[in-house]
């Protein structure tokens, strides 16, 4: 399955993407805001995360721009319906939209292909860059959630919830 906007591709992973997936995961600002990868993140972490054997879902693309992989989106769906989405951009690729886009796109197929009643997106107090991206989909911020996220130094760290309804997407 492949969903598409005309600028980017969002499809699923396959072999020979780890490498892709291997040079984003040591970036420093990525691993500031995402505490779940792996310290430090190796080429064999990058594997399970490709063949799918993490058992993330089945909504979990790579996002790709000009026949390459550029980043990643995912969501997770719940017991409620609701879905929570998740992502990442190679630094090489920021400030180009391609996010927002991307987030565009799996909201789209949240609602209109798996008739969910609502997609959230968390993101650090201090993530600017990705507030920006709910806030300019119309995503509606929510509040804090405290202590929300384990980082692998021990420390816990709010996160801010926003979320997007059906009828909410443009």
């Amino acid at each position: 399955m492949e969903l598409r906007d005309g600028t980017i591709v969002l499809r699923h992973w396959r072999a020979g993407d780890e490498d892709a997936v291997h040079e984003a995961c040591p970036d420093l600002e990525m691993l500031q805001w995402l505490p779940q990868i792996p310290r430090p993140y190796t080429r064999e972490d990058a594997r399970p995360f490709v063949s799918r054997a993490l058992a993330l879902g089945p909504h979990q693309f790579a996002i790709e721009k000009d026949g390459r992989v550029v980043g990643s989106i995912g969501m997770t769906v719940n017991q409620n319906e609701t879905g929570h989405v998740g992502y990442w951009c190679l630094r090489s690729e920021r400030g180009q939209g391609i996010v927002p886009r991307a987030v565009r796109l799996i909201s789209r197929f949240a609602f209109e292909e798996l008739e969910l009643g609502r997609v959230e997106l968390v993101t650090d107090p201090d993530n600017r860059s990705s507030q920006r991206v709910a806030e300019k989909l119309g995503f509606t911020r929510e509040g804090v959630l405290r202590s929300h996220l384990l980082h692998p130094d021990g420390r816990r760290r709010d996160s801010v919830m926003f979320s997007l309804l059906p009828s909410e997407l443009d």
